[in-house]
């Protein structure tokens, strides 16, 4: 699966870093790029990408302004000089945020992140989520996942070896994930169908950790017995 890309920047240096970097990652096509931002919204006006390259810092409107007055938003990797344009980049939903300047190395591991995130959105089978954790966001097996608890505003994934926390809702992260390999089972906690090592009527069992059964998620159990 191959990636379709602008690069917007109103550096021609900068522009010339990105095609170099670009032409050597086969899964990326650039299509076009531009010095100047409108220009940029006239040729997204009847051009699709799945990626912006954005400058954040650029004349007359910035990178983050111009994201928000597009009525389709590509995925987007900020590339820019200032490092304190991170956070309002990540509460964007930014991909990634490349500090100028950066390695082919650095350049790479953004642009396999966008091609993680597309083939997700795109509906191939998954084996991997990408779950937000402050202003970032980690790449997570499936498969690592044991379950998911419910702890206040936050969620707490459960993994083989370790814990995650994430500010999301338990409905949000439920819609990424696939409804064969994970069910809910309780108000606040969401298991991994595969890792159920017990079933009682009222608890499973996890490896070492007992899950309770909600009461109106009594009809888990069958779903459970046929996935098993």
């Amino acid at each position: 699966m191959a990636l379709t890309a602008l690069a917007v920047d109103d550096e021609p240096q900068a522009l010339d870093v990105i095609r170099l970097h670009a032409a050597r990652v086969p899964f990326l096509d650039l299509k076009a790029s531009f010095t100047d931002a409108f220009d940029a919204i006239a040729w997204l006006q009847t051009n699709r990408v799945d990626l912006l390259f954005l400058d954040v810092k650029m004349p007359d409107i910035s990178g983050i302004d111009l994201v928000k007055c597009l009525p389709r938003v590509p995925m987007v990797i900020f590339t820019t000089a200032y490092s304190d344009f991170a956070v309002e980049g990540f509460e964007l939903d930014a991909v990634d945020y490349l500090l100028k300047p950066f390695s082919l190395a650095r350049f790479l591991k953004a642009c396999t992140k966008a091609l993680d995130i597309h083939t997700l959105r795109a509906g191939a089978a998954p084996e991997f989520i990408f779950v937000k954790t402050g202003y970032e966001e980690e790449k997570v097996l499936l498969d690592e996942i044991l379950y998911v608890e419910a702890e206040g505003n936050y969620l707490s994934l459960v993994l083989a070896g370790r814990k995650l926390l994430s500010r999301q809702t338990m409905a949000d992260l439920l819609q990424q994930l696939p409804p064969d390999r994970f069910v809910r089972v309780h108000r606040s906690y969401c298991v991994a169908i595969p890792k159920i090592t017990r079933l009682a009527r009222q608890e499973i069992t996890v490896g070492n950790h007992v899950i309770p059964i909600g009461a109106s998620y009594e009809d888990a159990l069958a779903l459970i017995r046929t996935r098993l």
